[in-house]
């Protein structure tokens, strides 16, 4: 059986599989562990501008990969965009998108390591899981050189063959990307790995959106030590 179909014909199902079941499972059975594991107070330095220039670059990625390679190319052609803007407007947004995250990333990262403190508190699924994304960001970046050599936005319309296959259960999805570079190739089956692992990740905290604070009755009083007052008597302290 053809390596390129497995990988990108089945591979994809069985990483969403596990994303889906996975992530519905541990919600179910572990909600304790549904959380980021925050450090600050261990080591706030570092932390706000590292925490800050990540998310902002991996949300953007992420909303430019999903509305840039699911939207149909019917659409595009319909608003008039060409494909070889939306290319260009790939290269540029995604360029600085993933520096802003590859920068914020391995400040996180530093701290991770190089601190003995959040190193001895750290699992090893988290140390590994950042330095899986910033690999991640770097095969990302090492494309954009070899997207340039591709300005007419043709080599762009195959991924988004792709992926708009794999969602519909196209048998022939894989042979849309059988030809693009190997580096193109690394990109998309490390993110199909990072799906896979999500799950058993730190990173489950992205599928959490606490709406219901919006609807939420009456305020939380928090007092300073100084303004609580204090029963000598139900305590047992004499005066």
């Amino acid at each position: 059986m053809d390596i390129n179909f497995l990988a990108f014909g089945v591979y994809p199902y069985i990483a969403l599989a596990v994303l889906a079941l996975g992530s519905v499972l541990r919600f179910d059975r572990e909600q304790y562990t549904w959380r980021t594991g925050s450090s600050q107070l261990l080591r706030r330095r570092q932390l706000v501008t590292g925490s800050v220039l990540f998310h902002l670059g991996i949300l953007a990625i992420f909303g430019g990969h999903f509305v840039g390679l699911l939207t149909p190319v019917v659409v595009w052609d319909t608003l008039g965009v060409s494909h070889g803007f939306k290319q260009m407007l790939a290269i540029v947004a995604g360029g600085v998108a993933g520096a802003f995250c590859l920068t914020g990333g391995l400040l996180l990262l530093h701290r991770r390591l190089f601190d003995p403190r959040i190193r001895a508190t750290s699992s090893f699924g988290d140390t590994a899981i950042l330095i899986i994304l910033m690999l991640q960001l770097c095969l990302g970046l090492a494309t954009i050189p070899l997207s340039l050599g591709h300005r007419d936005g043709a080599e762009m319309i195959k991924f988004m063959n792709w992926a708009q296959g794999i969602f519909t259960f196209n048998p022939q999805a894989s042979t849309y990307i059988a030809d693009v570079h190997w580096v193109f190739k690394a990109h998309l089956a490390l993110g199909l790995t990072i799906l896979l692992v999500f799950p058993f990740t730190r990173l489950v905290h992205m599928l959490s959106a606490p709406i219901w604070y919006l609807n939420r009755r009456g305020w939380q009083l928090v007092r300073s030590k100084r303004a609580m007052p204090i029963d000598r008597r139900r305590i047992g302290v004499r005066r």
